[in-house]
Order: C-alpha cells, then structure tokens, then sequence
C-alpha cells in the first residue's frame, strides 16, 4: 500500500535510531568517565552496592589515617622516654662511683651530686615538654584516673583499659589462694645446749638472694640466734624471729620465686632438736615430728607460694603478692598489701574513671575497634617505687643522695626507676609493632580487597564498552540511512499522478 500522511516506515526508523543514539550516549558517558554506573538507573542494586563498598573504603581510609597518626604519638613518646633512660643509667654511674668512699674526694662527690641534679631537672624538663600538637605526653596527661583504691591494695597499674563514654570500671579482686613465705622452724627447746661448753652448732642458710653459713656456740640465746641471722637479711632474703623454743626463718618476700634452705653442717649433740616447716599463720611439722637435726644433713628447701586471684572473673597472671590480666578490654597490674594477699576475699581494688590515650583503630566508631594504652607521669618524683623510694630523693639534701645520703637505697631507687621506663618502652613498643602495626597491615589489605570489590561493581570495563562504542556508531550510522530511505519512499506516489 502507498500512503503519505503516515509514514510507518519512518516511524520504525527513527525509534531505532533513538534507541541507537541512546545506547552510543551510554557508551560515550561510561568510557569518558570509566564509571559502569553513572547513575541509578544505570544498575540500581549495583549503585547500592557500590556505594556501600564506598562508604568502607572512606571508613577504612579514615582508620589507617588514625593508625598512622598512633604510631606518631608512640614514636615523640618513645623518643622521650629513649632519653630519660639513657640520664638513669648516668645515674646509675654516679651512684656507682660515689659508692667508692675511699677512692673519692668530698669535692668529687659534690660533683657528681650537681651532675646528678642537673639530670633530675632535665628528667623533669623532658616529662613537661615532650607532647604531639601541643598535647603533653609524658606528664601523666594520658594515664588512667583512678579513684576508690582499697587499703589492701599496695598499687595499681592499668596499662589499658576500654571505658565507654561516661562511665567508670570497677576492678574487683577475687584472692582464691593465699600467698605465703617460705620458712623453716628451727627447734632447740630454749638456749643451745650443746654437749660439751667449746662445740659449735654449724648450720647453713640459704635465701632467694644468696646463702650464709652460721656457727653459734653453746648457750647462745635465741633472741642472739634471730638478731646474727638478721644482720645478713640483705644477703640472704631471710629474716628470723625467737619464738617459742626456737627460731623462726622466713623469707622477706612471699610467692613462688623465694625459699627458705637449711642444712645442719654440724649439731654438736644439741639433742632433741629438730627443723619444722614454717609459716606465718602456724607451725606444720614436715613430717609426724619433724626432722632431726642429724637427718637435716641434706639442705632441707621450702619454697614460698604466689597469690591466685581472679580479675573481673578473669584468671590473673600471679607473682608473690602481684595478680595481672591483659585482655583487649582491661589490661591491670595489682600489688596487693601482706593482708590482702595473705587472706582468701573479695577485694574492691579501685575504680578507674576514665583516662589513657584512646585511638580508633577500626572502621567502625564502637568500643570494638577502639584501643588505650596509658602513659604514666616520668617526673623524677613518680619514678621508682614505693618501697625503695623515688629519684627526687637522690637530689641534694635528700635521704639518698650522693654526698652523705644512703647510696644502698639510691642504687635500689634507681634500678627501679630504670625498672619503670624500660616496661613503659616496651608496652610502647609492643603497642607500636603489634596493635598499630598489625592494622594498618589488616587494613590496608582490606581496603585493597574492598576497592577491588567496588572497582568490579562499578568501573567501566574499557575492552568491552569499546566494543559496544563501535557496534553503536555502525548502527546509528546504519539507521540514519535507513531513515533517509524511509522518508523519500512516500515521494514514489508522485508517479501514479503523471
């Protein structure tokens, strides 16, 4: 049929070629932008998807940012403490030298004070000024807060603890197994009775520091007996006390680390005598009459026995009268008092109320992915320990210093202050290398696999849509011809007009 006010065959062509010219737009916008999905109608669940993998990729981003700048933190903390530890071991020199107080001059020990205090200023200096953007790092800014400490608490360290927003942690002790001395009894039934006036009653002892032999002669009292072996406590560890009808020995520290060795060298007929196993609560004989002192010719050994505790229902780590646990949650070191680890209670050890240097390490902004560590104050008045003392103290007209103080007590103040740093180093180290390290290394490797997820949703395969570029050019190009015939075809009707 030949009509010409509806031309069908032109209408055919030109939806073609709408749908051609369609399909080459989508080509053009997809290799220009190398983007498979330029908007939602493009894929609608691919744009979701994509999205979702876009949203990881800035939150991963964003953690691998809050690592790097982690481990910034740790390095200016770290170089600081470097510092304070080489200035202790100088210390730890000149206490050394003035120890020499034969081969020093007044004037020379004078100087090794003013050495001494000028280090204990810089120390001082060091822990005020080391900081990261104006944020101080080694005065105590980032330790934990702590409140409500238990009077059979000695100290409490929290190296870490997770706290979420606006709360506070309690720490709660569970001593499940006394800690004890090691300790012998040593019998006599009253004064050495020897058997006869010039023989000597020949024993020796020995301790977790070191072993002394003793000889007593015959009528020594006990009170004596208690009062020799004491002069040698710092040597041995083993301190005595008269009771009774004999002596106690008891090792000065308690848990597992430290005993208690006796071995009669020569009893000299003291008769009737005989070494019981000891403690501080009672006396339990190691055997139905304990041993005699002529079977005690082999060193007899008792060993102390560290307290067990539970931390938050948490099994801790023991040693002597010192219970931790370490846990992505709560990382705490408590020394308990005598009493309180001596007997089976509940304890309330402290409260932390907040504190610490928290880093986000996640892509998520919980609990989860966060993590503390504190760092403690280094100012030479919070270094050492409370039993010893701290190293303001060897500062001059101080207890320890070095010119007419207690350089015994000073070296040990010092080794525990050299103790401190070295442990903080390597939880900052141990901080640095194993939680930040490893995720930035997991996150890296997710970000990588979470780009390569996105990329294979989202991104323009170029092999492909050049091939499809050129099968839409052919056909535009094939159906704009097309069109140009379909549109002259109606004028073949002017030939039936003549």
């Amino acid at each position: 049929m030949s009509r010409i006010n509806t031309n069908v065959s032109s209408l055919l062509g030109q939806r073609v070629l709408g749908q051609q010219n369609r399909s080459l737009n989508t080509s053009l916008a997809r290799l220009s932008t190398g983007l498979r999905i330029n908007r939602g109608a493009d894929a609608p669940a691919g744009l979701i998807a994509s999205e979702s993998l876009r949203s990881e990729k800035a939150s991963i981003s964003a953690a691998i940012s809050n690592a790097e700048r982690a481990e910034q933190v740790v390095n200016i903390a770290e170089g600081g403490l470097q510092e304070i530890n080489n200035l202790l071991l100088e210390v730890q020199s000149l206490v050394g030298q003035s120890a020499n107080d034969a081969g020093l001059s007044a004037e020379e020990k004078e100087a090794n004070q003013l050495q001494i205090d000028s280090i204990l200023q810089t120390i001082d200096r060091i822990s005020e000024t080391t900081s990261f953007q104006g944020t101080k790092l080694l005065n105590g800014t980032y330790d934990f807060n702590l409140e409500s400490q238990a009077t059979t608490v000695n100290e409490v360290k929290v190296n870490a603890a997770k706290i979420p927003e606006g709360e506070d942690r309690d720490v709660k002790v569970l001593v499940t197994q006394s800690a004890q001395n090691a300790g012998f009894f040593l019998s006599t039934n009253g004064a050495l009775d020897l058997s006869a006036a010039a023989a000597t009653f020949r024993f020796d002892l020995a301790g977790a520091n070191g072993s002394r032999e003793f000889s007593f002669a015959s009528g020594t009292a006990l009170a004596d007996i208690a009062a020799t072996v004491n002069t040698f406590t710092e040597i041995t560890g083993i301190s005595a006390v008269a009771s009774g009808t004999g002596v106690k020995f008891n090792s000065v520290g308690l848990g597992c680390s430290e005993f208690v060795q006796v071995e009669i060298r020569d009893d000299a007929g003291q008769a009737g005598s005989v070494l019981n196993l000891s403690s501080t609560a009672s006396l339990q004989a190691s055997t139905a009459g304990g041993t005699t002192f002529a079977a005690a010719n082999n060193p007899l050994r008792d060993a102390g026995q560290d307290v067990g505790a539970t931390i938050n229902g948490v099994a801790a780590t023991t040693n002597g009268s010192t219970a931790r646990v370490s846990s992505d949650f709560l990382d705490v070191e408590i020394d308990l008092t005598t009493a309180g680890a001596q007997a089976l209670a509940a304890i309330d050890a402290v409260t932390i109320t907040g504190g610490g240097a928290n880093f986000n390490l996640g892509p998520n902004v919980d609990i989860g992915n966060q993590v503390s560590i504190g760092i403690s104050n280094v100012a030479s008045r919070n270094l050492g320990s409370t039993e010893a003392g701290f190293l303001n103290q060897l500062a001059s007209g101080q207890d320890s210093n070095v010119v007419d103080g207690d350089l015994t007590t000073a070296q040990k103040i010092v080794n525990d202050a050299v103790e401190e740093v070295s442990t903080l180093r390597g939880r900052l180290g141990a901080f640095q290398k194993n939680t930040v390290g490893a995720t930035i290394r997991s996150l890296g490797i997710a970000l990588e696999n979470t780009s390569a997820a996105e990329s294979a949703i989202r991104d323009t395969d170029f092999a492909a849509e050049t091939a499809e570029l050129t099968r839409s050019q052919i056909l535009v190009q094939a159906s704009t011809n097309t069109l140009g015939i379909a549109n002259s075809q109606p004028q073949n009707v002017l030939s039936l007009l003549g």
